[in-house]
């Protein structure tokens, strides 16, 4: 069961990664500051001290300056991920008389996602600038909680508009700012939250192509195999069934390549598909990740407030389901308009 230790302990790393990964990608920097300085604290005594000074320099690079690190690495794994379908997956199903839509569709999903990958990557996310800021002024009206009509952006030096925020990362203050996503090198806001919500449909619909696929071949290797069928001789002398587990191993010894691709394909479906159900959350309720993890901290802190005040709380946004899709959808004309 070795190989099989090994693929567990790679899929856990992955897990690792990728959560960590995601949770840089969508909170703020001073969440990176907290767990910098923890780690500092424990590894500084055995650490020499260039090194240390080394390491923090790349973080510091890759994570609060804008950085192609990610944007790079994202292509990476891309490429890694489908060479390894086009190279065995692809050509050992079409053997195996799997239809060619079938196979095809993760391509035809990659193309999309592509398309939706660059417009996150391209696209003004609602940058505010002296000529646009009167306007957006108007837009959103303050809530009196996270919002504040008398606060005034320190780095800008403009008064900041309802439901905005300036992005350390891009220097620059963001209309309806969502988040900083390394992944595509740039801010999320009211300008190209559509983008990227297309953008995670298709990456999940990739995934899962590319996963259902591999899954149903390596399924009917196993059935042409009668490995379901395998017996083993156990300490008794009598003759068992095997178990799914020597059905895996079996599979991860003939095919190691296309085990762990699936590992990671499906490790990243489970992972973008709980992310794309929040940002669709969001859109519903009409909030935004920065809102949503502000209201979080907020409730933490007023735990033991009255009933009477929980009000307080409350998003002023929302405007009905269809009303906030809306807004997502054409945010130009939401914002030639001004809430009364």
């Amino acid at each position: 069961m070795d190989f099989l230790i090994l693929f567990l302990i790679y899929l856990a790393v992955c897990i690792s990664c990728m959560v960590v990964a995601i949770k840089f990608s969508r909170q703020s920097q001073e969440c990176f500051a907290r767990i910098s300085h923890h780690v500092t604290r424990v590894i500084a005594p055995v650490i020499p001290q260039r090194l240390q000074i080394i390491v923090q320099l790349i973080l510091h690079r890759l994570i609060r300056q804008r950085s192609s690190f990610f944007l790079v690495l994202h292509l990476v794994l891309e490429i890694a991920v489908y060479g390894e379908y086009s190279w065995e997956v692809f050509p050992y199903s079409l053997e195996l008389g799997f239809r060619h839509s079938i196979l095809l569709l993760p391509y035809i999903l990659v193309l999309g996602k592509m398309y939706f990958f660059y417009l996150c990557c391209t696209k003004d996310p609602g940058t505010i600038s002296p000529s646009n800021h009167k306007q957006l002024l108007k837009v959103y009206m303050y809530d009196g909680n996270l919002y504040q009509q008398s606060h005034v952006c320190t780095t800008c030096k403009l008064a900041k508009p309802a439901r905005s925020k300036h992005c350390r990362v891009c220097n620059r203050c963001i209309h309806r700012f969502d988040h900083h996503c390394v992944w595509v090198n740039n801010c999320i806001g009211a300008l190209n939250i559509r983008y990227f919500l297309l953008y995670l449909v298709t990456l999940s619909g990739m995934a899962a192509a590319v996963g259902s696929v591999t899954i149903s071949f390596l399924v009917q290797v196993a059935l042409m195999s009668n490995l379901h069928q395998a017996m083993y001789v156990n300490a008794d002398g009598e003759q068992v069934p095997v178990g799914i587990l020597y059905i895996v191993q079996r599979l991860f010894l003939t095919f190691p390549r296309i085990l762990f691709m699936l590992g990671f394909t499906l490790l990243t479906f489970f992972l973008l598909a709980g992310y794309t159900a929040f940002h669709f959350y969001l859109v519903m309720t009409n909030q935004t990740s920065n809102e949503w993890y502000k209201h979080m901290n907020s409730c933490q802190c007023h735990m033991d407030n009255s009933r009477s005040d929980k009000h307080m709380w409350g998003n002023i946004y929302h405007r009905g389901i269809i009303t906030n899709v809306k807004e997502i959808i054409s945010p130009e004309r939401r914002n030639r308009k001004k809430i009364r």
